[in-house]
């Protein structure tokens, strides 16, 4: 097995050099770390097991994660996750700070400043969709801090990794489902979260393209609730009373309990198809009492875990993500499946 002393031997430098190339920590020529990345590569080299637990236990790494949506009952599992992994890495010396925000723009970038206060080595985050965000991932990036998104990914910037659903393909499947699922004259109401979450706007994007390919199926109208119960029931009361066409609804996000107490309530209840996404306690008993009609799952325990596998395994290796994009398995489920 090759070492770290061998490979400076080969590269004719020292093993500080090749150190500060493994673990990313700059300084180096960029024609020197090409040349010594080309004898990594030739050797297979692996960090030694042994070492790498002796190098986390002194480095005292903290990994800072910072959530949308307080409230959105969903993020409990993705918690979950976050939770059990941050008890394996409590034996590498390796402490994981957490911090779950509205869907604020401020509220999110005021809980990185303050994690990196704290001294934070790398950050998982669903990411608000915003330029300041997006600037804020980059200037990490640059000081050698990696960022993993998750659940939702923010476009153009220069996080290590995503970690979540490929979300336009859900969205795809929604439409899939809506094709199956009804017949004759469809009209459709899109209840979403925010529009400016990306994977929000993705699943809409996804599920208007394939109904567009089906003319019997129109999209009445879309609103955002901001994952809140309260506020999707009066949204979704609005839709029924102001589009009585309406006999499907497509939930993209949290909220589903507040918009199915407003389609119980309906006169014509019967009638409407409901698609969700998500397997929350509350998504559960409407799906058994046959109001929903199938909901999209998308793995929020492996999106908590997974995150903070990939920025320990960076921050002691230098091993890099095996993709850049680690989409989780679409799971669809009705009510014969739960």
């Amino acid at each position: 097995m090759a070492t770290i002393k061998e490979i400076a031997a080969l590269a004719g430098v020292s093993r500080g050099t090749v150190d500060r190339v493994l673990n990313h920590r700059g300084d180096v020529n960029p024609q020197t770390e090409e040349k010594i990345m080309k004898i990594v590569r030739a050797l297979d080299y692996k960090p030694n097991k042994a070492g790498i637990v002796l190098a986390a236990q002194k480095k005292n790494l903290k990994l800072g994660v910072v959530l949308l949506g307080i409230g959105n009952p969903f993020f409990e599992d993705v918690l979950s996750g976050v939770h059990e992994k941050a008890e394996e890495l409590a034996g590498y010396n390796c402490s994981v700070l957490i911090r779950q925000t509205e869907y604020s723009l401020q509220q999110q970038l005021d809980a990185i400043d303050e994690l990196l206060s704290e001294g934070v080595s790398g950050l998982a985050i669903s990411p608000y969709n915003d330029s300041a965000v997006r600037e804020k991932i980059n200037s990490l990036g640059s000081c050698g801090i990696p960022v993993v998104t998750l659940n939702t990914d923010i476009e153009n910037s220069s996080r290590l990794a995503y970690v979540g659903s490929n979300f336009y393909r859900s969205g795809e499947a929604a439409g899939g489902l809506m094709r199956l699922m009804t017949k004759d004259c469809v009209h459709v109401g899109i209840v979403s979260g925010s529009q400016n979450i990306l994977c929000h706007t993705e699943r809409i994007a996804g599920f208007a393209h394939i109904v567009e390919a089906h003319p019997h199926i129109r999209i009445v109208e879309t609103v955002n609730s901001n994952d809140d119960d309260q506020v999707s029931f009066e949204l979704t009361s609005r839709l029924l009373s102001d589009h009585p066409e309406i006999n499907a609804f497509y939930f993209t996000a949290g909220g589903v309990y507040g918009g199915c107490r407003a389609i119980e309530s309906s006169a014509g209840k019967n009638d409407i198809v409901v698609i969700t996404n998500d397997l929350v306690p509350t998504t559960r008993e409407y799906m058994e009492k046959g109001l929903i009609a199938a909901t999209i799952c998308q793995q929020p325990f492996q999106q908590g875990s997974l995150p903070l596998t990939i920025l320990f395994a960076y921050l002691t290796t230098g091993e890099m993500p095996a993709s850049e994009n680690n989409y989780v398995d679409v799971d669809i489920r009705i009510r014969e499946n739960l």
